[in-house]
C-alpha cells in the first residue's frame, strides 16, 4: 500500500472522530505543554541568578568557614579572621583589596514614630561601596556614627530614607545609637553572590566604631577584631594562583587555630558560586521537569486506549483492506501512522502553550526570559515518539486480524 494512501486513511480516520481525537491530543498537549514550561522557567531563573552572580562576583574571592557536619551549622560564620588574617592577606601576590565583614545585631531600628524589629547591621569598610552601586548620597565615613542603607531599606519606612535621614539604632542591651544615613546604594562589594537574592532590608556600617567583636590574635598576641567573613578582591585573570596562595595561608593562618577541627576554611571564587548555583538548578529543574513527563504518559494511555477501540470499531474495515491485497505491514502502517499524528499534533499545539505559560512565570517571578532549547526539542521528540510506542500494540492487534472474520463482523 501507498504510504500516502496509509496516510489519508489516518486522517480520515481522525477526522470521523474528532471529539475524541481532540481529547486525546489534549493529554499530550498538556504533558509537552508542563515539560516546557518547567523547563523553560528553570533556564530562566538559572540564566537570571548565573547572569547576576557572574556581574557580581567577577574577581572575588569569599573566604569563610564551613563546618563538615550538618549539626555545626551555627560555627559556619564565626568571627575567626583576625586582623593580622586580613593584613596578611592583603599582602598575597595578585590581591587587591581585603573586604571584612561582620554583624552587628540591633534589636529595632526607628525613624520617628516607625520602628522595623530584628534588623541586621553589616559593619564594613568604605572600599565596599563601590561608585556604580550608590544610588544617592555617599559613602559612610571610618569613625562616625554614619550608616549606607540599600533600596528596600531605604523603602521600608512611609517616608523613604535619603542622605540626611536619622535613624535610631535599638541595640540588644536597650542601648541606643542615633545615626545619620549618608547614601541609598543597590548592593556592596565583598557580600555572598547568594545574599543578593534575600531582598532583605539592609544597613551598612563602618567597623569603627560600630564592631566590637574581639578575640586574642595567636600570631600577634593581642586582642584584635574577628570577622565571620572576608572577601578577597583580586585581578580576574589570576584568580586561580590567588585563590591557592589564599587556601595555602589558611592553613598557618590564626582563622585556623581560632576555629574548631571540624571546621573547614575555604575559599570560593564567583565561579565556584556559579557552578553550585547551577547545578542545584539543574537538579531541581530535572525533578520538576519529570513530574510533567507523567502527563506525556497519561497521554500515551490515552492514545493506546483510542487506537484500541479503533481497531475494534473498524474490524470490517481491516478484513477489507486485507481482502483486496493490503499486508499485514501495511494494516500496522495505517495505525502507527494514525497514532503517530496524535503524538504530532500534540506536540505542535504544546510547544507554543508551554512556551507562553513559562514566559508568563517569568514575567510573574520577575526573571528574565530564557529558552531551554534542549528540552523543547526533547519534548516534540517525545511526543511523537510517545505517540507511535502507543499506537504499537493496537497496530500489532490489527494486522492480525483474521480477514475472513472481520469481513464477517457486523
Amino acid at each position: 500500500m501507498d504510504s500516502r494512501e496509509s496516510l489519508r486513511i489516518a486522517v480520515r480516520s481522525i477526522r470521523a472522530h474528532k471529539l475524541r481525537s481532540a481529547l486525546t491530543v489534549i493529554g499530550v498537549v498538556i504533558g509537552i505543554a508542563s515539560v516546557i514550561t518547567f523547563a523553560t522557567f528553570g533556564a530562566s531563573v538559572q540564566s537570571e541568578i548565573v547572569g547576576d552572580i557572574g556581574d557580581s562576583s567577577a574577581g572575588n574571592i569569599y573566604v569563610f568557614g564551613t563546618p563538615e557536619d550538618e549539626e555545626g551549622f551555627e560555627r559556619a560564620f564565626q568571627p575567626v579572621f583576625t586582623e593580622s588574617d586580613v593584613d596578611a592577606l592583603r599582602e598575597i601576590e595578585g590581591v587587591e583589596a581585603v573586604l571584612p565583614r561582620g554583624i552587628v545585631q540591633v534589636g529595632s531600628v526607628r525613624q520617628g514614630n516607625e520602628t522595623l524589629a530584628r534588623q541586621q547591621v553589616t559593619a564594613t569598610t568604605p572600599a565596599s561601596i563601590a561608585p556604580d552601586s550608590i544610588v544617592s548620597g555617599r559613602p559612610f565615613t571610618p569613625g562616625e556614627q554614619e550608616v549606607v542603607v540599600n533600596e528596600r531599606m531605604a523603602e521600608s519606612f512611609s517616608q523613604n530614607l535619603t542622605a540626611g535621614s536619622t535613624l535610631t539604632l535599638v541595640l540588644p542591651d536597650g542601648e541606643e545609637r542615633e545615626v545619620t544615613v549618608t547614601g541609598v546604594v543597590n548592593g556592596t562589594r565583598g557580600e555572598l553572590p547568594v545574599s543578593g537574592f534575600a531582598r532583605q532590608s539592609r544597613l551598612y556600617a563602618p567597623v569603627d566604631p560600630f564592631y566590637e567583636s574581639v578575640v586574642e590574635s595567636p600570631s600577634a598576641g593581642v586582642r584584635q577584631r574577628a570577622y565571620p567573613q572576608v572577601t578577597v578582591v583580586a585581578d580576574p585573570r589570576q584568580i586561580p594562583e590567588t585563590k591557592a596562595a589564599i587556601e595555602a595561608f589558611l592553613a598557618e593562618s590564626d582563622a585556623r587555630q581560632l576555629s574548631g577541627a571540624d571546621t573547614e576554611l575555604v575559599a570560593r571564587s564567583g565561579s565556584d558560586f556559579v557552578d553550585s548555583v547551577s547545578d542545584v538548578i539543574d537538579q531541581i529543574t530535572r525533578f520538576v521537569t519529570g513530574i510533567g513527563v507523567i502527563s506525556l504518559v497519561v497521554g500515551a494511555i490515552g492514545i493506546a486506549n483510542v487506537m484500541l477501540v479503533s481497531v475494534t470499531e473498524r474490524t470490517r474495515e481491516i478484513g477489507i483492506m486485507k481482502a483486496v491485497g493490503a499486508r499485514n505491514r501495511d494494516v500496522m502502517g495505517v495505525f502507527l501512522i494514525e497514532a503517530g499524528l496524535l503524538g504530532t499534533l500534540g506536540s505542535v499545539l504544546g510547544v507554543p502553550l508551554g512556551l507562553i505559560v513559562g514566559f508568563g512565570a517569568t514575567r510573574y517571578a520577575e526573571v528574565g526570559f530564557a529558552l531551554a532549547l534542549d528540552w523543547m526539542a526533547l519534548a516534540v521528540v517525545v511526543g511523537i515518539l510517545v505517540g507511535i510506542v502507543a499506537g504499537l500494540y493496537p497496530a500489532w492487534r490489527a494486522a492480525r486480524v483474521d480477514p475472513i472474520d472481520a469481513l464477517r463482523h457486523e
